[in-house]
């Protein structure tokens, strides 16, 4: 991922489309990252001395792609990531699951993160953290259900626990699923609506993968 795609930028936020198996930011593995490549690429831009500032304020999966903000400056940050935290920015996800789903529903969840193997699972209330989403589905064929996601919280690789949890693990997960290696995760960040952390506008972005286009027909 040499060339970034920028859906949107200004002087508080930058809006991109992550690729899948790209990090959002540095790990043991020392991959390149996306922090590292967007901050590249705004010292060269903007001719920035020194360290470019750069705010995180949500994440994705490793495996997947879709639509992510960043923060350029402090202000930003500390008001985006508030409305991450008290769920005022809209985030759908699409997935190509197993199976045929239901045509809606709502799917409530306790989960605990292992940090020792970096995967989630389902517990009690009084042990995990509450996690809610709700699907449509789209379309099915080929044994496969085309989802629309919307996700209520945030929690560490909720969509594919849950998913999973209801015997439709998405197409190409490796961890959740029951698919062989090689084939990519068909799970991506769709779209994201949230107020500007500054012009306090409405602001909506989309992107949808290569896989959706040849389900949703």
């Amino acid at each position: 991922m040499n060339n970034l795609n920028i859906l949107y930028e200004d002087n508080h936020i930058i809006v991109i489309i992550k690729e899948p198996n790209v990090l959002v930011q540095s790990d043991d593995t020392k991959d390149i990252d996306l922090i590292t490549i967007i901050k590249s690429y705004l010292k060269d831009k903007y001719n920035k001395p020194g360290n470019v500032y750069l705010g995180l304020v949500h994440r994705l999966d490793r495996p997947v792609g879709g639509v992510m903000i960043f923060a350029k400056t402090s202000k930003a940050a500390s008001r985006l990531s508030e409305d991450f935290r008290s769920n005022k920015v809209k985030k759908t996800y699409v997935a190509l699951v197993h199976g045929n789903t239901k045509d809606t529903d709502t799917l409530i969840n306790y989960l605990v993160k292992d940090e020792d193997t970096n995967t989630s699972s389902n517990t009690t209330k009084e042990l995990g953290k509450e996690a809610i989403l709700e699907y449509k589905k789209l379309n099915y064929k080929n044994n496969m259900s085309l989802l629309e996601i919307n996700l209520k919280t945030g929690r560490h690789h909720q969509i594919r626990v849950q998913l999973s949890n209801i015997n439709h693990p998405i197409y190409g997960d490796q961890r959740y699923g029951i698919d062989k290696i090689g084939i990519q995760i068909h799970l991506h960040a769709s779209s994201i609506e949230f107020i500007h952390p500054v012009k306090k506008e409405l602001m909506k972005f989309y992107n949808y993968p290569s896989w959706y286009n040849e389900y949703i027909k």
